[in-house]
């Protein structure tokens, strides 16, 4: 599919991995729609795009549903929908007092980057299955975001992993449904890239984490990110596929 002149859909377009994608789609000609809970930050992305935020919480319905629309009254129906958005956690299974781990944290994880993703994406493709073929039949495209951590999780990443491991079962199965729609769907697994979360850290741990990909030993840049999910799009016989973003890196335990 041909970017220039689609409509689409970033969630958590507002930092990270989903900013950057978000301006990638922009600068290749797309009208992209920033969705995302930070009002503030959506909305300068926009700006500065030429886009539109839609502020939501893609575990609620009701709310990205709303989002969704003013997207499509704003730029049309959207063709491509890109799954960023996602938080994280860490929690030993026993505590440190030898107590068990909150049940809370791990559902939260699981309902935004699993459920989350299944709500937008769902949402998407009721709306996109209406279109108008384009070439090779084809009605739109959609990627979700794991991680290396859905195979390589890390001591005290239950959660996140089976979140993001749920992506990474869900692919083929969601682009195998969505076929006779022409909808494509692929996953990003990628590794330690330099985001605003990462930044958080102080640089010798930085410095620590880059050290230990095999090449190029450095965090991916979120642009990387970002050109390989535009790639996605402009791929069509891109389905169902997973691919590791990590310069070869492999988790050790912790």
């Amino acid at each position: 599919m041909k970017i220039d002149g689609q409509a689409a859909l970033v969630t958590g377009g507002a930092s990270g991995l989903g900013e950057a994608t978000a301006r990638e789609l922009a600068r290749l000609g797309a009208k992209v729609a920033v969705l995302d809970v930070n009002e503030e930050l959506a909305n300068k992305v926009a700006a500065d795009i030429g886009g539109i935020a839609c502020v939501c919480d893609i575990t609620d319905s009701a709310s990205t549903a709303a989002a969704l629309a003013k997207a499509a009254q704003k730029h049309g129906p959207a063709r491509i929908c890109m799954n960023i958005a996602g938080i994280g956690t860490a929690k030993r299974v026993v505590q440190k007092d030898g107590s068990a781990a909150p049940l809370e944290d791990f559902e939260r994880v699981i309902k935004v980057n699993l459920i989350g993703t299944y709500n937008v994406s769902r949402l998407f493709a009721a709306e996109c299955a209406k279109l108008t073929p384009l070439e090779d039949g084809e009605r739109g495209v959609m990627l979700f975001t794991a991680s290396v951590a859905a195979f390589d999780g890390q001591v005290g990443q239950q959660a996140y992993s089976a979140s993001k491991g749920g992506l990474v079962g869900m692919t083929l199965p969601m682009a195998r449904d969505l076929a006779q729609h022409g909808i494509r769907v692929c996953t990003i697994a990628p590794g330690l890239f330099s985001t605003p979360l990462m930044k958080k850290l102080p640089e010798p741990v930085q410095q620590s984490l880059a050290a230990s990909i095999p090449f190029p030993p450095r965090l991916g840049k979120p642009e990387e990110f970002a050109q390989l999910a535009a790639h996605i799009v402009t791929n069509t016989h891109l389905n169902g596929e997973v691919i590791r973003l990590d310069g070869a890196l492999r988790m050790a335990p912790r």
